[in-house]
């Protein structure tokens, strides 16, 4: 599978080496803050920030220029490490994992989710804890869902978008409602919408929910990398 390349600090690098830059600077530019070689997700849409080059002392600087001294900033990427002065309170180790034999599938029972469904969103997202979600994470792409006697029970999306790729996110169930494949038919029916653009679904896992793994790998997902997800505090001011 051929990968689109980017270039970092004197180094070739994939998009999926860091993929929130590469969106931020991309498809995503519309909800970006870029300062010199670091940008953020607009507060409302993403907690997530970025350096462009996570090798790149200067970007790192630039990226603690954007969001303040003593300020909590929530980075990933493999194998990231910040320059001195920076403390990292949580650090989550989990794994990328890209789409190699996945049969996607229109679904039927799936509804495309709106600013509208935003209460009911929120609500499962904060009762189902599928990682960062924000009041404006909705436009990042398409969410769907699936309904049962009116009350949305399941749903999963599209988050970052590197070029060539769109990285499926979001994926939860109602725990009374699991069990049944709900999660699965979702991932597929995203996965329709993003091979139809010519591009290949990549998703991310903390890698303590082995359960969730298994069911990537069954679907057709393999191993990437390991991925960082950390939350790092900036230098305090001098």
């Amino acid at each position: 599978m051929a990968v689109p390349a980017a270039v970092g600090q004197g180094l070739v690098m994939t998009v999926l080496d860091n993929p929130i830059w590469a969106s931020l600077t991309g498809a995503h530019a519309r909800f970006a803050e870029i300062h010199g070689r670091a940008g953020r997700y607009q507060p409302a849409v993403s907690p997530f920030e970025m350096p462009a080059d996570v090798a790149d002392p200067r970007a790192w600087a630039d990226l603690a220029e954007l969001a303040g001294p003593g300020t909590e900033v929530f980075v990933a990427a493999p194998g990231i490490t910040p320059p001195p002065g920076w403390t990292a309170p949580t650090v989550v180790t989990g794994v990328q994992m890209v789409d190699t034999g996945m049969t996607p599938a229109e679904d039927p029972e799936a509804v495309v989710l709106s600013e509208t469904d935003l209460p009911e969103v929120l609500d499962l997202v904060a009762r189902t804890k599928p990682g960062p979600f924000r009041p404006r994470t909705i436009e990042l792409g398409t969410y769907l869902g699936i309904r049962r006697d009116g009350a949305l029970v399941a749903m999963a999306g599209e988050r970052l978008r590197p070029p060539g790729y769109t990285e499926i996110s979001a994926v939860c169930t109602d725990p009374a409602f699991r069990g049944q494949g709900l999660a699965a038919r979702l991932m597929k029916a995203v996965a329709h919408g993003i091979r139809a653009r010519g591009e290949t679904p990549f998703l991310h896992a903390a890698g303590f929910n082995t359960g969730a793994i298994r069911l990537y790998e069954k679907l057709g997902f393999s191993h990437r990398s390991e991925i960082n997800f950390a939350a790092f505090r900036t230098p305090e001011a001098a």
